[in-house]
């Protein structure tokens, strides 16, 4: 319980310290988390390529964000809904850019624009759905198989070598025809597949090095169980990496969304890879004179692909001890 104290005593004055001792423990604890925080920011902040695609994520979420609130207060349902709504105005389908529709129609006549606003918050949620259920499942076992060794850790490492070795979009493909995957279907599917694939090797990897560390055998002969270690003391100090592995899940969830819903296989509303399903559906796909229903889709799958990647490869710069910056 002292710890939190200690570790603040080491950058205060003697009469700070008097202070601090009359401080409850919570806010001595928020004080640690706030002071960590400002010194991984300042890192992150450092690397260019970490806050190109951290603004990248931020304009995606404003369109995700913005879109229910157009619909409610400025954009007609019957004309702007994006899945059936139906631009009346146009006598050509699908039609070009113009001020009433900034990103023009597709061939069924549904506004470009908010269909690419409508799928952003589709796939901000599939890909941080997905993240969760990986990080989860990647921690818990690879903190169980790095502490436990053995037959626990022979079975968990020949399953992810099993799933890495399978094709992840092929799996996918096949799990498509057999059932009827919906936004949280695939998510959860990712999630597991990812989960016990190659997060697990790279998160156990870790917890090994975590698990010869001098507090864990100090809490071992105090008195705390397997469980109590695992939980309190080696799983926190797992978490950055895990959070690190969050980015690149994000970015995997929503190619292989994209890549599912191009071949017709999801059962969803709207997504950027149905809007690209749809153009080549009705013939347009290598039509260059209606680029409007291909580059916006296409360039948000990219970019936001991109995004997570860029924002994951920064912040390894700030939880890797081999690439932080002192």
């Amino acid at each position: 319980m002292q710890e939190p104290r200690r570790r603040l005593d080491e950058f205060l004055s003697p009469e700070e310290r008097e202070r601090l001792r009359q401080l409850p423990l919570w806010k001595i604890r928020l004080r640690l988390f706030l002071r960590s925080l400002r010194t991984n920011w300042r890192l992150f902040a450092e690397n260019r390529i970490g806050l190109i695609g951290l603004a990248i994520i931020i304009f995606f979420a404003l369109l995700a964000i913005a879109h229910p609130i157009l619909m409610k207060y400025v954009w007609d349902p019957n004309i702007y809904d994006p899945v059936v709504g139906y631009a009346h105005e146009e006598t050509m389908q699908p039609a070009p850019p113009s001020p009433r529709h900034l990103l023009g129609t597709d061939p069924l006549g549904r506004d470009v624009l908010s269909q690419l606003m409508f799928s952003a918050r589709s796939e901000f949620i599939l890909g941080l759905v997905a993240a969760l259920i990986t990080v989860t499942i990647g921690t818990t076992i690879g903190a169980i198989s790095a502490y436990f060794g053995g037959p626990i850790d022979t079975f968990f490492m020949r399953l992810a070598d099993l799933i890495i070795m399978l094709p992840f979009v092929t799996i996918l493909i096949v799990l498509s025809a057999l059932f009827k995957l919906d936004l949280p279907k695939l998510a959860l599917v990712i999630g597991v597949l990812s989960g016990f694939g190659g997060t697990t090797i790279i998160i156990k990897s870790q917890a090994l090095t975590i698990k010869v560390r001098t507090y864990i055998e100090a809490a071992r002969v105090a008195g705390g169980s397997h469980w109590h270690i695992i939980r309190y003391h080696i799983v926190p100090n797992l978490m950055p990496l895990s959070f690190l592995y969050m980015m690149f899940t994000v970015t995997s969830a929503i190619f292989s969304e994209a890549a599912l819903s191009f071949f017709g296989l999801l059962n969803i509303r709207m997504s950027w890879g149905l809007m690209i399903h749809t153009a080549q559906t009705a013939g347009y796909l290598l039509n260059t004179k209606t680029w409007w229903l291909i580059v916006p889709a296409g360039l948000s799958i990219t970019l936001l692909c991109a995004a997570f990647y860029l924002v994951g490869r920064a912040l390894d710069e700030v939880v890797n001890p081999r690439l932080r910056k002192r």
